[in-house]
Protein backbone atom coordinates (compact mmCIF):
# COMPACT_ATOMS: atom_id res chain seq x y z
CA UNK A 1 0.00 0.00 0.00
CA UNK A 2 1.27 3.26 -0.77
CA UNK A 3 1.68 6.19 1.20
CA UNK A 4 -0.53 9.09 0.49
CA UNK A 5 -2.22 11.98 2.53
CA UNK A 6 -5.70 10.94 3.76
CA UNK A 7 -8.57 12.70 1.44
CA UNK A 8 -12.84 12.99 2.08
CA UNK A 9 -15.47 13.91 0.04
CA UNK A 10 -19.24 13.96 -0.07
CA UNK A 11 -20.14 10.57 -1.43
CA UNK A 12 -24.10 10.82 -1.54
CA UNK A 13 -25.50 13.00 -4.33
CA UNK A 14 -26.19 16.67 -3.37
CA UNK A 15 -29.35 17.59 -2.45
CA UNK A 16 -32.12 17.04 0.19
CA UNK A 17 -32.61 13.44 1.49
CA UNK A 18 -32.58 11.26 4.65
CA UNK A 19 -29.01 10.35 4.75
CA UNK A 20 -25.54 11.68 3.47
CA UNK A 21 -22.50 10.38 3.55
CA UNK A 22 -18.96 11.62 4.06
CA UNK A 23 -16.08 9.85 3.15
CA UNK A 24 -11.96 9.76 4.33
CA UNK A 25 -9.61 7.20 3.69
CA UNK A 26 -6.10 7.33 4.36
CA UNK A 27 -3.50 6.61 7.22
CA UNK A 28 -4.76 9.85 9.11
CA UNK A 29 -8.29 9.17 8.62
CA UNK A 30 -8.82 7.27 12.03
CA UNK A 31 -7.20 10.19 14.54
CA UNK A 32 -9.11 13.18 11.98
CA UNK A 33 -12.46 11.59 13.51
CA UNK A 34 -10.74 10.70 16.61
CA UNK A 35 -10.77 14.56 16.93
CA UNK A 36 -13.86 15.58 15.73
CA UNK A 37 -16.27 13.06 16.77
CA UNK A 38 -17.81 11.83 20.67
CA UNK A 39 -19.77 9.04 21.36
CA UNK A 40 -22.10 8.65 24.27
CA UNK A 41 -19.12 6.68 26.11
CA UNK A 42 -16.06 8.63 25.29
CA UNK A 43 -14.67 5.93 23.15
CA UNK A 44 -11.87 6.71 20.46
CA UNK A 45 -12.48 5.38 17.41
CA UNK A 46 -9.07 4.38 16.87
CA UNK A 47 -9.50 1.95 19.41
CA UNK A 48 -12.98 0.19 18.11
CA UNK A 49 -12.85 -2.63 16.06
CA UNK A 50 -12.79 -2.84 12.71
CA UNK A 51 -15.65 -2.79 10.57
CA UNK A 52 -18.33 -1.34 12.96
CA UNK A 53 -20.90 1.65 13.40
CA UNK A 54 -21.02 4.21 16.54
CA UNK A 55 -23.24 6.80 17.15
CA UNK A 56 -22.23 10.58 18.17
CA UNK A 57 -22.10 13.74 17.65
CA UNK A 58 -19.85 15.62 15.15
CA UNK A 59 -18.07 18.77 17.76
CA UNK A 60 -15.98 21.50 16.43
CA UNK A 61 -12.88 21.54 19.09
CA UNK A 62 -12.36 25.04 18.50
CA UNK A 63 -15.42 26.25 19.50
CA UNK A 64 -16.68 22.91 21.08
CA UNK A 65 -19.71 23.58 19.01
CA UNK A 66 -21.67 20.19 18.23
CA UNK A 67 -21.97 20.23 14.41
CA UNK A 68 -24.05 17.23 13.33
CA UNK A 69 -25.63 13.94 14.97
CA UNK A 70 -24.27 11.40 13.25
CA UNK A 71 -23.71 7.04 12.51
CA UNK A 72 -19.80 7.17 12.03
CA UNK A 73 -18.73 3.69 9.95
CA UNK A 74 -14.88 2.48 10.80
CA UNK A 75 -13.18 0.18 8.69
CA UNK A 76 -9.45 -0.29 8.92
CA UNK A 77 -6.85 -1.43 5.58
CA UNK A 78 -6.28 -3.32 3.82
CA UNK A 79 -9.84 -5.14 4.31
CA UNK A 80 -11.40 -1.91 2.54
CA UNK A 81 -12.40 -0.87 -0.94
CA UNK A 82 -9.79 1.26 -1.06
CA UNK A 83 -6.86 -0.95 1.09
CA UNK A 84 -6.95 2.14 3.51
CA UNK A 85 -8.29 3.47 6.92
CA UNK A 86 -11.89 4.60 5.82
CA UNK A 87 -14.09 6.15 8.08
CA UNK A 88 -17.90 6.91 6.53
CA UNK A 89 -19.95 9.97 8.58
CA UNK A 90 -23.87 8.95 7.76
CA UNK A 91 -25.22 12.68 8.36
CA UNK A 92 -28.29 14.06 8.23
CA UNK A 93 -29.04 14.56 4.15
CA UNK A 94 -29.38 18.48 4.51
CA UNK A 95 -27.22 20.36 2.18
CA UNK A 96 -25.46 22.75 4.67
CA UNK A 97 -25.32 19.75 7.53
CA UNK A 98 -23.13 18.08 5.71
CA UNK A 99 -21.07 20.56 3.83
CA UNK A 100 -20.64 21.72 7.46
CA UNK A 101 -19.26 18.01 8.14
CA UNK A 102 -17.12 18.12 5.28
CA UNK A 103 -15.30 21.47 5.69
CA UNK A 104 -14.46 20.62 9.45
CA UNK A 105 -13.04 17.21 8.04
CA UNK A 106 -11.42 19.43 5.76
CA UNK A 107 -9.96 22.01 8.42
CA UNK A 108 -8.46 18.87 10.63
CA UNK A 109 -6.25 17.60 7.52
CA UNK A 110 -8.20 15.65 5.24
CA UNK A 111 -7.36 16.92 1.33
CA UNK A 112 -11.00 17.06 -0.79
CA UNK A 113 -10.66 13.87 -2.91
CA UNK A 114 -10.20 14.46 -7.04
CA UNK A 115 -13.45 12.92 -8.79
CA UNK A 116 -12.73 9.16 -8.89
CA UNK A 117 -9.55 9.14 -6.46
CA UNK A 118 -11.36 6.12 -4.15
CA UNK A 119 -11.55 4.02 -7.51
CA UNK A 120 -7.82 5.04 -8.29
CA UNK A 121 -6.74 4.44 -4.51
CA UNK A 122 -8.39 0.57 -5.20
CA UNK A 123 -6.67 0.21 -8.11
CA UNK A 124 -3.16 1.67 -7.97
CA UNK A 125 -2.81 -0.23 -4.26
CA UNK A 126 -3.74 -3.26 -6.04
CA UNK A 127 -7.56 -3.96 -5.02
CA UNK A 128 -8.89 -4.04 -8.35
CA UNK A 129 -7.50 -3.97 -11.53
CA UNK A 130 -8.11 -1.20 -14.51
CA UNK A 131 -11.22 -2.94 -16.41
CA UNK A 132 -12.93 -3.18 -12.83
CA UNK A 133 -12.23 -0.08 -11.95
CA UNK A 134 -14.06 1.19 -15.04
CA UNK A 135 -16.95 -1.35 -13.97
CA UNK A 136 -17.77 1.05 -11.31
CA UNK A 137 -18.60 3.56 -13.04
CA UNK A 138 -20.75 1.62 -15.63
CA UNK A 139 -22.76 0.40 -12.17
CA UNK A 140 -23.21 4.35 -11.25
CA UNK A 141 -24.79 4.92 -14.58
CA UNK A 142 -26.66 1.54 -15.55
CA UNK A 143 -29.74 2.13 -16.86
CA UNK A 144 -30.95 -1.41 -17.07
CA UNK A 145 -31.21 -4.45 -14.98
CA UNK A 146 -28.86 -6.09 -17.79
CA UNK A 147 -26.40 -3.13 -18.09
CA UNK A 148 -26.23 -3.41 -14.32
CA UNK A 149 -25.44 -7.13 -14.58
CA UNK A 150 -22.92 -6.78 -17.22
CA UNK A 151 -21.19 -4.33 -15.08
CA UNK A 152 -21.50 -6.28 -11.88
CA UNK A 153 -20.25 -9.23 -14.35
CA UNK A 154 -16.89 -6.72 -15.24
CA UNK A 155 -16.44 -5.21 -11.48
CA UNK A 156 -16.07 -9.84 -10.43
CA UNK A 157 -13.29 -9.90 -12.87
CA UNK A 158 -14.61 -11.67 -15.89
CA UNK A 159 -13.37 -9.66 -18.60
CA UNK A 160 -10.25 -9.39 -16.64
CA UNK A 161 -9.80 -12.95 -15.62
CA UNK A 162 -10.26 -14.00 -19.92
CA UNK A 163 -7.40 -11.12 -20.59
CA UNK A 164 -5.38 -12.27 -17.96
CA UNK A 165 -5.70 -15.91 -19.49
CA UNK A 166 -4.91 -14.82 -22.69
CA UNK A 167 -1.55 -12.97 -21.81
CA UNK A 168 -0.04 -16.11 -19.83
CA UNK A 169 -0.97 -17.87 -23.03
CA UNK A 170 0.80 -15.65 -24.76
CA UNK A 171 3.45 -15.37 -22.38
CA UNK A 172 4.15 -18.95 -22.70
CA UNK A 173 4.96 -18.95 -26.32
CA UNK A 174 7.06 -16.09 -25.59
CA UNK A 175 9.00 -18.10 -23.20
CA UNK A 176 9.35 -21.02 -24.99
CA UNK A 177 10.17 -18.97 -28.30
CA UNK A 178 13.28 -17.26 -25.99
CA UNK A 179 14.28 -21.15 -24.52
CA UNK A 180 14.72 -23.08 -28.38
CA UNK A 181 16.27 -19.31 -29.43
CA UNK A 182 18.74 -19.50 -26.43
CA UNK A 183 19.17 -22.85 -25.06
CA UNK A 184 18.97 -24.88 -28.99
CA UNK A 185 20.80 -27.54 -27.18
CA UNK A 186 17.93 -28.67 -24.62
CA UNK A 187 16.54 -32.06 -26.54
CA UNK A 188 13.60 -32.11 -23.82
CA UNK A 189 11.93 -28.70 -24.32
CA UNK A 190 9.90 -29.07 -27.66
CA UNK A 191 10.78 -27.16 -30.30
CA UNK A 192 8.59 -23.88 -31.15
CA UNK A 193 7.96 -24.77 -34.90
CA UNK A 194 5.97 -22.49 -37.57
CA UNK A 195 3.20 -25.05 -37.56
CA UNK A 196 3.07 -25.14 -33.34
CA UNK A 197 3.18 -21.15 -33.05
CA UNK A 198 0.65 -20.80 -35.56
CA UNK A 199 -1.64 -22.73 -34.14
CA UNK A 200 -1.32 -21.28 -31.03
CA UNK A 201 -1.41 -17.74 -32.27
CA UNK A 202 -4.69 -19.03 -33.78
CA UNK A 203 -6.17 -19.92 -30.88
CA UNK A 204 -5.38 -16.30 -29.27
CA UNK A 205 -6.96 -14.73 -32.56
CA UNK A 206 -10.06 -16.83 -32.10
CA UNK A 207 -10.58 -15.57 -28.89
CA UNK A 208 -10.31 -12.19 -29.21
CA UNK A 209 -12.75 -12.99 -32.08
CA UNK A 210 -15.40 -14.12 -29.70
CA UNK A 211 -14.72 -11.09 -27.79
CA UNK A 212 -15.49 -8.82 -30.86
CA UNK A 213 -18.46 -10.18 -31.38
CA UNK A 214 -19.89 -9.53 -27.95
CA UNK A 215 -18.58 -5.70 -28.77
CA UNK A 216 -21.95 -4.26 -30.31
CA UNK A 217 -24.43 -5.90 -27.75
CA UNK A 218 -22.24 -4.97 -24.74
CA UNK A 219 -21.73 -1.54 -26.32
CA UNK A 220 -25.10 -0.93 -26.25
CA UNK A 221 -26.28 -2.24 -22.83
CA UNK A 222 -23.69 0.10 -21.52
CA UNK A 223 -23.98 3.28 -22.78
CA UNK A 224 -27.63 2.72 -24.91
CA UNK A 225 -28.92 3.29 -28.04
CA UNK A 226 -29.42 6.94 -29.46
CA UNK A 227 -33.07 6.83 -30.83
CA UNK A 228 -34.18 9.22 -32.88
CA UNK A 229 -38.07 9.58 -33.51
CA UNK A 230 -38.51 11.61 -36.82
CA UNK A 231 -41.50 12.69 -39.29
CA UNK A 232 -43.94 15.07 -40.16
CA UNK A 233 -45.50 17.69 -37.74
CA UNK A 234 -48.63 16.31 -36.43
CA UNK A 235 -47.89 12.34 -37.03
CA UNK A 236 -47.53 11.26 -32.92
CA UNK A 237 -44.13 11.45 -32.26
CA UNK A 238 -44.72 13.15 -29.15
CA UNK A 239 -47.31 10.60 -28.66
CA UNK A 240 -44.82 8.04 -29.48
CA UNK A 241 -41.87 8.92 -26.90
CA UNK A 242 -44.93 9.64 -24.35
CA UNK A 243 -45.74 6.24 -24.92
CA UNK A 244 -42.35 4.52 -24.67
CA UNK A 245 -41.56 6.73 -21.63
CA UNK A 246 -45.06 6.37 -19.68
CA UNK A 247 -45.14 10.06 -18.54
CA UNK A 248 -46.53 13.13 -20.09
CA UNK A 249 -43.05 14.28 -21.40
CA UNK A 250 -43.94 15.93 -24.43
CA UNK A 251 -46.78 17.99 -25.07
CA UNK A 252 -49.19 16.58 -27.61
CA UNK A 253 -51.88 19.03 -29.30
CA UNK A 254 -53.30 18.87 -33.08
CA UNK A 255 -51.57 22.05 -33.65
CA UNK A 256 -48.42 20.93 -36.31
CA UNK A 257 -44.98 22.47 -35.03
CA UNK A 258 -45.66 22.24 -31.28
CA UNK A 259 -42.68 20.40 -30.78
CA UNK A 260 -40.27 23.28 -31.29
CA UNK A 261 -37.00 21.83 -30.04
CA UNK A 262 -35.39 18.72 -29.02
CA UNK A 263 -36.48 16.48 -26.44
CA UNK A 264 -34.52 13.76 -24.45
CA UNK A 265 -35.34 11.05 -22.15
CA UNK A 266 -33.72 7.40 -21.39
CA UNK A 267 -36.19 4.55 -21.13
CA UNK A 268 -35.96 0.71 -20.75
CA UNK A 269 -37.51 -1.26 -23.74
CA UNK A 270 -36.55 -4.97 -23.24
CA UNK A 271 -33.77 -4.90 -21.60
CA UNK A 272 -32.29 -2.48 -24.21
CA UNK A 273 -31.53 1.07 -22.94
CA UNK A 274 -32.66 3.82 -25.61
CA UNK A 275 -32.14 7.40 -25.42
CA UNK A 276 -34.93 8.49 -26.77
CA UNK A 277 -34.72 11.87 -28.49
CA UNK A 278 -38.31 13.43 -30.07
CA UNK A 279 -37.86 15.79 -32.60
CA UNK A 280 -39.40 19.09 -34.01
CA UNK A 281 -41.51 17.57 -37.12
CA UNK A 282 -38.99 17.86 -40.14
CA UNK A 283 -40.78 20.37 -42.77
CA UNK A 284 -40.43 23.57 -44.69
CA UNK A 285 -41.42 26.47 -42.61
CA UNK A 286 -41.39 29.91 -42.23
CA UNK A 287 -41.32 30.09 -38.27
CA UNK A 288 -37.69 30.73 -37.09
CA UNK A 289 -37.81 29.38 -33.65
CA UNK A 290 -39.30 26.04 -35.81
CA UNK A 291 -36.75 26.09 -38.39
CA UNK A 292 -34.03 26.13 -35.72
CA UNK A 293 -35.60 23.08 -34.53
CA UNK A 294 -36.02 21.20 -37.79
CA UNK A 295 -32.14 21.28 -38.52
CA UNK A 296 -31.29 20.24 -35.02
CA UNK A 297 -33.60 17.49 -35.63
CA UNK A 298 -31.44 16.20 -38.94
CA UNK A 299 -28.45 16.67 -36.92
CA UNK A 300 -29.66 14.25 -34.65
CA UNK A 301 -31.07 12.41 -37.49
CA UNK A 302 -27.56 12.24 -38.87
CA UNK A 303 -25.75 10.46 -35.44
CA UNK A 304 -28.88 8.20 -34.66
CA UNK A 305 -27.95 4.29 -33.62
CA UNK A 306 -32.08 3.78 -34.18
CA UNK A 307 -34.86 5.72 -36.00
CA UNK A 308 -38.20 5.01 -35.33
CA UNK A 309 -39.58 7.19 -38.69
CA UNK A 310 -43.44 7.80 -37.85
CA UNK A 311 -46.36 8.15 -40.70
CA UNK A 312 -49.85 8.71 -40.49
CA UNK A 313 -52.35 6.18 -41.25
CA UNK A 314 -54.97 9.24 -41.52
CA UNK A 315 -53.08 11.06 -44.68
CA UNK A 316 -51.66 10.53 -48.07
CA UNK A 317 -47.77 9.75 -48.12
CA UNK A 318 -46.79 12.84 -48.71
CA UNK A 319 -43.46 14.47 -50.38
CA UNK A 320 -41.53 14.89 -46.64
CA UNK A 321 -42.90 11.28 -46.11
CA UNK A 322 -41.12 10.48 -48.97
CA UNK A 323 -37.86 12.38 -48.63
CA UNK A 324 -37.46 11.19 -45.00
CA UNK A 325 -37.97 7.07 -46.57
CA UNK A 326 -35.04 8.16 -48.91
CA UNK A 327 -32.86 10.02 -46.19
CA UNK A 328 -33.17 7.01 -43.34
CA UNK A 329 -31.94 4.08 -46.33
CA UNK A 330 -29.31 2.33 -45.01
CA UNK A 331 -29.59 3.31 -41.40
CA UNK A 332 -31.62 0.58 -38.62
CA UNK A 333 -34.77 2.31 -39.49
CA UNK A 334 -38.18 0.96 -37.81
CA UNK A 335 -41.07 2.71 -39.58
CA UNK A 336 -44.21 2.97 -37.26
CA UNK A 337 -48.04 3.52 -39.18
CA UNK A 338 -49.39 5.57 -36.42
CA UNK A 339 -53.23 6.69 -36.18
CA UNK A 340 -54.67 3.52 -36.77
CA UNK A 341 -57.89 4.37 -35.52
CA UNK A 342 -59.08 6.60 -37.92
CA UNK A 343 -59.58 6.01 -41.27
CA UNK A 344 -57.01 4.80 -43.50
CA UNK A 345 -55.96 7.13 -46.34
CA UNK A 346 -51.84 6.17 -46.41
CA UNK A 347 -50.83 3.66 -49.25
CA UNK A 348 -49.25 0.40 -47.28
CA UNK A 349 -48.10 -1.05 -50.69
CA UNK A 350 -46.53 1.96 -51.40
CA UNK A 351 -44.83 2.36 -47.72
CA UNK A 352 -43.57 -1.22 -48.25
CA UNK A 353 -42.25 -0.72 -51.52
CA UNK A 354 -40.45 3.03 -50.87
CA UNK A 355 -39.17 0.84 -46.75
CA UNK A 356 -37.17 -1.86 -48.74
CA UNK A 357 -37.34 -4.68 -46.02
CA UNK A 358 -37.50 -2.25 -43.34
CA UNK A 359 -39.72 -3.21 -40.49
CA UNK A 360 -43.05 -1.28 -40.30
CA UNK A 361 -45.02 -1.12 -37.22
CA UNK A 362 -48.95 -0.55 -37.01
CA UNK A 363 -49.76 1.30 -33.60
CA UNK A 364 -53.04 3.45 -32.61
CA UNK A 365 -50.94 5.71 -30.02
CA UNK A 366 -54.36 7.16 -28.86
CA UNK A 367 -55.83 3.91 -28.22
CA UNK A 368 -52.44 2.39 -26.92
CA UNK A 369 -51.92 -0.44 -30.13
CA UNK A 370 -48.96 -1.96 -30.98
CA UNK A 371 -46.41 -0.34 -28.83
CA UNK A 372 -45.41 -4.44 -27.57
CA UNK A 373 -45.48 -5.05 -31.55
CA UNK A 374 -42.94 -2.00 -31.33
CA UNK A 375 -40.81 -2.82 -28.23
CA UNK A 376 -39.80 -6.29 -30.04
CA UNK A 377 -39.16 -4.84 -33.04
CA UNK A 378 -36.94 -2.34 -31.22
CA UNK A 379 -34.97 -5.01 -29.49
CA UNK A 380 -34.69 -7.42 -31.91
CA UNK A 381 -33.12 -4.68 -34.54
CA UNK A 382 -29.75 -5.38 -32.35
CA UNK A 383 -30.58 -8.52 -30.35
CA UNK A 384 -31.77 -10.91 -32.59
CA UNK A 385 -31.63 -13.95 -30.40
CA UNK A 386 -32.91 -11.86 -27.29
CA UNK A 387 -30.37 -10.61 -24.48
CA UNK A 388 -29.23 -12.83 -22.28
CA UNK A 389 -25.83 -12.36 -20.51
CA UNK A 390 -25.98 -15.53 -18.83
CA UNK A 391 -21.94 -16.97 -18.68
CA UNK A 392 -20.85 -14.61 -21.70
CA UNK A 393 -18.23 -12.13 -21.38
CA UNK A 394 -19.89 -9.38 -22.90
CA UNK A 395 -17.09 -6.26 -24.07
CA UNK A 396 -19.30 -3.20 -23.40
CA UNK A 397 -16.28 -0.36 -23.07
CA UNK A 398 -15.10 1.77 -26.12
CA UNK A 399 -11.42 1.59 -24.57
CA UNK A 400 -11.49 -2.10 -24.58
CA UNK A 401 -13.05 -2.65 -27.31
CA UNK A 402 -10.24 -0.19 -29.39
CA UNK A 403 -7.15 -2.08 -27.77
CA UNK A 404 -8.90 -5.92 -28.72
CA UNK A 405 -9.04 -4.63 -31.98
CA UNK A 406 -5.62 -3.16 -31.84
CA UNK A 407 -4.24 -6.68 -30.12
CA UNK A 408 -6.55 -8.75 -33.16
CA UNK A 409 -4.42 -6.70 -35.73
CA UNK A 410 -1.26 -7.59 -34.11
CA UNK A 411 -1.78 -11.11 -33.91
CA UNK A 412 -3.12 -11.19 -37.85
CA UNK A 413 0.41 -10.00 -38.75
CA UNK A 414 2.30 -12.33 -36.65
CA UNK A 415 0.35 -15.02 -38.60
CA UNK A 416 0.91 -13.43 -42.08
CA UNK A 417 4.01 -13.47 -41.55
CA UNK A 418 3.88 -16.85 -40.03
CA UNK A 419 2.62 -17.84 -42.74
CA UNK A 420 4.69 -16.29 -45.26
CA UNK A 421 7.51 -18.64 -43.79
CA UNK A 422 9.10 -14.91 -41.34
CA UNK A 423 11.78 -16.61 -39.11
CA UNK A 424 9.63 -16.95 -35.20
CA UNK A 425 11.74 -14.28 -33.89
CA UNK A 426 10.34 -11.75 -36.29
CA UNK A 427 7.25 -12.56 -35.72
CA UNK A 428 8.46 -12.55 -32.12
CA UNK A 429 7.97 -9.06 -32.03
CA UNK A 430 4.10 -8.89 -33.05
CA UNK A 431 3.40 -11.22 -30.45
CA UNK A 432 4.70 -9.42 -27.65
CA UNK A 433 3.07 -6.28 -28.91
CA UNK A 434 -0.16 -7.90 -28.76
CA UNK A 435 0.89 -8.95 -24.83
CA UNK A 436 1.57 -5.41 -24.40
CA UNK A 437 -2.22 -4.12 -25.56
CA UNK A 438 -4.22 -6.46 -24.01
CA UNK A 439 -1.68 -5.29 -20.97
CA UNK A 440 -3.48 -1.73 -21.24
CA UNK A 441 -7.08 -3.01 -20.71
CA UNK A 442 -6.37 -4.09 -17.08
CA UNK A 443 -3.63 -1.19 -16.29
CA UNK A 444 -0.62 -3.40 -16.55
CA UNK A 445 1.09 -1.76 -19.54
CA UNK A 446 -1.04 1.46 -19.45
CA UNK A 447 0.51 5.00 -19.24
CA UNK A 448 -0.11 7.17 -15.70
CA UNK A 449 -1.72 9.65 -17.89
CA UNK A 450 -4.33 7.46 -19.19
CA UNK A 451 -4.93 6.25 -15.43
CA UNK A 452 -5.82 10.39 -14.58
CA UNK A 453 -7.49 11.17 -17.52
CA UNK A 454 -9.74 7.92 -17.19
CA UNK A 455 -10.53 8.27 -13.63
CA UNK A 456 -11.35 12.24 -13.70
CA UNK A 457 -14.40 11.05 -15.10
CA UNK A 458 -15.75 9.78 -12.39
CA UNK A 459 -17.88 11.27 -9.58
CA UNK A 460 -16.23 13.44 -6.64
CA UNK A 461 -17.22 10.89 -4.44
CA UNK A 462 -16.21 7.62 -5.84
Amino acid sequence: MKDWDTIAAISTPMGEGAIAIVRLSGEEALSIIDRIFITPSKKKMSEVPSHTIHYGNIVDPKVNEVIEEVMVSIMRGPKTFTREDVVEINCHGGIVSVNKVLQLVLSQGARLAEPGEFTKRAFLNGRIDLSQAEAVMDLIRAKTDRAMNLALGQMEGRLSKLVQGLRQHILEILAHVEVNIDYPEYDDVEEMTHHLLLEKATYVKNELEKLLRTSQQGKILREGLSTVIVGRPNVGKSSLLNSLVQENKAIVTDIPGTTRDVIEEYVNVRGVPLKLVDTAGIRETEDIVERIGVERSREFLNKADLVLLVLNNNEPLSKEDEQLLEVTEGMDVIIIVNKTDLPTNLSIEKVKQLAKDRAIITTSLLEEKGIDELEDAIASVFFDEGIEIGDTTFVSNSRHIGLISQAQTALEEAIDGLNSGVPIDIVQIDLTRTWEILGEIIGDTVHESLIDQLFSQFCLGK
